[in-house]
């Protein structure tokens, strides 16, 4: 996942977690912000990979549920696209009556303009945002250690001291670190993900902040980063030996194995789309950035085709209410019944 380097350590170790997984080495430093607050710590991660392992920074669209997609059987999957996976299992145990109640509370949530209506947008929204319940845990776990003066908002200073205290005290000590760097690195981030420009964030700017990679209008940063990272020679491009060199350590002089030959060949052939050698800024957004196929949408268009009773190409709470066990399960898991009642509907 793609984060600011500056975390609290309930996110940093679930960081090093991650990339654990990746056999990447995670290195936790934490450093004493200022007196009677919790300690902060700084994710620090080395791409020193084993030699044979690919990093990988293409950013993808996760699947929506690890079950099948099949309506034929039951609607497992789509009680997870709708909820997320987490939330779905709270409804097994409802009653029917207490399914609907609960989802009828959720429609009023999804209708944003309140018009009476759910249109396939909002549902699209409503499925992304289901799917990142784990960021927003994320982000309400942190919300307190930032917003010093209770107001329900971060500003920019705010998070500036909190996070930058110590080095802003001692501008100079000599850690190895470059705290001005990365300071100056998280404004330009905060101030992008800052809509109205007043250096205050809500909770859906801070988000993007820190989750830049989730938000459309967060993607230039996120290239930006990127591009920042892997261009060791400071021209403003990646080229071929920056691009494998980001993924690929050469340490103990060992033989290149075969996928580096790969992505020598997806880089001259695929990425370099423009074959001048190197990697421009339209270039490494389609890398690390495709355009997959979007599972929230179709999950969006599939629940209103299902639905729409009428036709007319959006929803009224009724008759999402009527195929209730479409979008929430409850204790009636017997698909014949569910099929009865759709007949009778």
């Amino acid at each position: 996942m793609y984060t600011s380097l500056l975390c609290n350590a309930d996110y940093a170790y679930r960081m090093c977690k991650k990339f654990q997984g990746t056999n990447s080495r995670v290195y936790v430093m934490k450093m004493e912000i200022r007196p009677l607050l919790m300690c902060f710590a700084l994710c620090v991660v080395y791409a020193t990979s084993k030699p044979t392992e690919k990093k990988d920074r293409v950013q993808h669209d996760a699947l929506l549920s690890s079950k099948e997609h099949d309506d034929g059987t039951n609607f497992d999957y789509d009680h997870d696209a709708f909820l997320g996976e987490e939330e779905a299992k709270t409804f097994d145990d409802l009653t029917p009556e207490e399914s609907k109640n609960r989802l009828g509370k959720i429609v009023d949530k999804i209708d944003a303009d309140e018009d009476g209506f759910v249109t396939e947008a909002e549902l699209k929204a409503w499925i992304k945002k289901a799917q990142k319940k784990y960021i927003y845990d994320n982000v309400e776990r942190q919300w307190k250690d930032f917003d010093m003066n209770n107001d329900g908002m971060i500003s920019w200073d705010e998070y500036k001291n909190v996070t930058y205290g110590t080095y802003l005290d001692d501008p100079e000590s000599d850690d190895g670190y470059n705290y001005k760097q990365m300071m100056a690195r998280d404004e330009r981030r905060f101030t992008m993900a800052d809509g109205n420009g007043d250096h205050i964030a809500d909770k859906e700017e801070f988000t993007a902040f820190l989750h830049p990679e989730e938000y459309e209008h967060m993607k230039d940063i996120v290239v930006l980063e990127t591009m920042e990272d892997i261009d060791k020679n400071g021209d403003g491009f990646i080229d071929l030996e920056e691009y494998i060199g980001d993924m690929y350590n050469h340490e103990d002089e060992m033989d290149e194995p075969g996928w580096v030959a790969t992505e020598r060949e997806q880089f001259s052939e695929f990425r370099d789309k423009n074959k001048d050698g190197k990697m421009d800024k339209e270039e490494t957004m389609d890398w690390i950035l495709p355009a997959d196929y979007d599972h929230a949408e179709a999950e969006a268009k599939h629940l209103v085709y299902e639905s729409d009773t009428n036709k007319d190409g959006k929803l009224t709470k009724e008759e999402i209410l009527n195929k209730y066990d479409l979008f929430v399960g409850s204790q009636a898991t017997d698909f014949g019944e569910a099929l009865v009642r759709h007949d009778e509907f």
